[in-house]
């Protein structure tokens, strides 16, 4: 069924008699009685102090103020109601606010989106992306992809996209500063760093070396870069700026262009990642978006 139109008093009434060129069908389009649309017209010309309509024979003609008056009523009605219209529409879309930090959105999701888009085309999504996401639920309709372990979050979230990290930079940075055949070829080597707290949540440079039993003291002073967001250590390894712990997953599309190139050993942590938090108030969008994002990752 049709929404009724607002309620634009004797602009509608005016509108509506202007076009019919009748009371009686001006009443019978609005649901109104012909006896109470003529008393709307005689208490406008009352209040104008002028004549805005002629009765004829069959129906009623504009004067020519009724017409300038006519003129800007129906386009102000109709401008109104497609704005009603479109306001209308955009309440009743499916909107899901999705929380993430920096690195997962730039990286992971946004290259994703058009995807989403062509399965969902009518759902309407807001990316909230900060510089590092709270360990918890962000609002009770809220989809969160957040950072951490399963002991943080339980057995209901999901783990999307595991830790798993190697060294990486460009080809360029290769053919210069290369070949590194061993872990101690990457230490000797400048380091683009991703500025934590202490210590850090996911495998940094002192953790990665740490695990292959390098230690880096000796080589030290090699004019490191650090950056406070990983899209930007990202962006410092393809400018040919350094080495970088790459994330699986976060650069897959850069390396499988060529455009980075793995430089070291592979280091796992299976149980840590960015999980899948669903909110606490489901809804077919929040459960949309949480089952594409799951695809997509290959769950």
């Amino acid at each position: 069924m049709a929404e009724r139109p607002i309620d634009l008093g004797w602009m509608r009434i005016f509108a509506e008699i202007g076009g019919a060129g009748s009371l009686s069908a001006a009443a019978g389009a609005l649901g109104l009685t012909q006896p109470a649309v003529s008393y709307q017209i005689r208490r406008l010309e009352e209040q104008i102090g002028v004549t805005l309509l002629r009765r004829q024979h069959r129906g009623v003609e504009l004067t020519p103020e009724g017409q300038r008056l006519f003129d800007l009523v129906a386009r102000s009605v109709d401008e109104i109601d497609q704005l009603t219209r479109r306001l209308r529409s955009e309440k009743e879309r499916p909107s899901i606010r999705l929380h993430t930090d920096y690195a997962f959105s730039a990286l992971w999701l946004i290259p994703r989106m058009h995807a989403f888009r062509l399965v969902h085309p009518d759902t309407d999504i807001q990316i909230i992306a900060t510089q590092r996401m709270e360990r918890h639920r962000s609002g009770e309709g809220d989809v969160s992809v957040v950072f951490g372990t399963r002991a943080e979050f339980g057995r209901d979230a999901k783990l999307l996209l595991p830790e798993k990290v190697a060294p990486v930079c460009s080809p360029g940075f290769i053919e210069r500063n290369g070949p590194f055949e061993t872990p101690a070829d990457l230490a000797r080597n400048r380091l683009i760093h991703l500025d934590t707290a202490a210590p850090s949540p996911w495998f940094d440079w002192r953790s990665y070396f740490a695990e292959l039993g390098v230690g880096r003291e000796a080589f030290a002073g090699q004019g490191d870069l650090s950056f406070n967001t990983y899209s930007l250590v990202v962006q410092a390894a393809l400018g040919e700026q350094g080495l970088a712990l790459g994330w699986m997953g976060l650069v897959d599309t850069l390396l499988s262009t060529g455009i980075l190139s793995l430089a070291g050993p592979t280091l796992e942590a299976p149980d840590r990642g960015y999980f899948l938090l669903r909110p606490k108030s489901r809804s077919p969008g929040s459960d949309e978006l949480g089952a594409w994002m799951l695809a997509e990752a290959g769950l």
